[in-house]
């Protein structure tokens, strides 16, 4: 499940509805797909195509997308450091980046006209696209593995197109999920470590 970051507010959401709702304002469609029983953790590539085609088959109906493949990024990636330096500055796409997380975490940073800068740490199960044109950047969590469907109009539509801005060196990549927040941290209404 998903953890929406507002630093600025000292904002924490984990209820998915208010996360899909504030996401929304800003054109971002969140969806949580079942992973449990879908796909062995080995899986190759057209095995996790295959056991989530009805779902790929509807986004790429609604979003015009053509093709879908299937990212795996641990640390044993060579070049990982210099592939993530790609990614966490602030940059648009000429396109949607479309991300079904299958294993592992990730989280991206939003960056929209007004408001505030927010984080959405995506985990197994989530579903995000990021609107072409969305000034955002993306980082590993902490144990540097992920694998996602991707979905693209044209992969050359893709490429980073950077801001030039350093807004992004200002944030940390917090990767933790609710139980590793501070007690005390807002969360949708309630605060941890107190009783209600």
């Amino acid at each position: 499940m998903a953890v929406l970051r507002i630093p600025d507010e000292g904002r924490v959401v984990t209820d998915p509805e208010a996360i899909r709702s504030h996401l929304s304002r800003h054109g971002i469609w969140y969806e949580q797909w079942p992973v449990a029983g879908r796909v062995d953790r080995q899986a190759t590539a057209e095995q996790i195509l295959a056991a989530y085609a009805p779902e790929v088959d509807r986004l790429k109906a609604r979003g015009g997308y053509i093709t879908a493949d299937v990212i795996d990024v641990t640390s044993d990636v060579p070049g990982l450091q210099a592939m993530l330096d790609k990614f966490n500055r602030e940059h648009i796409h000429a396109e949607d980046e479309v991300r079904f997380i299958v294993r592992g975490s990730g989280v991206f940073h939003i960056h929209p006209p007004e408001g505030p800068v927010f984080a959405i740490e995506v985990l197994a199960g989530d579903l995000i696209n990021v609107p072409a044109g969305t000034l955002h950047w993306f980082d590993l969590c902490a144990d540097r593995d992920i694998r996602a469907i991707r979905l693209f109009r044209e992969k050359a539509g893709w490429t980073p197109q950077y801001s030039g801005s350093d807004i992004a060196t200002g944030y940390q990549p917090l990767c933790f999920g609710p139980s590793h927040l501070p007690r005390g941290t807002a969360i949708s209404g309630a605060f941890l470590g107190q009783s209600a």
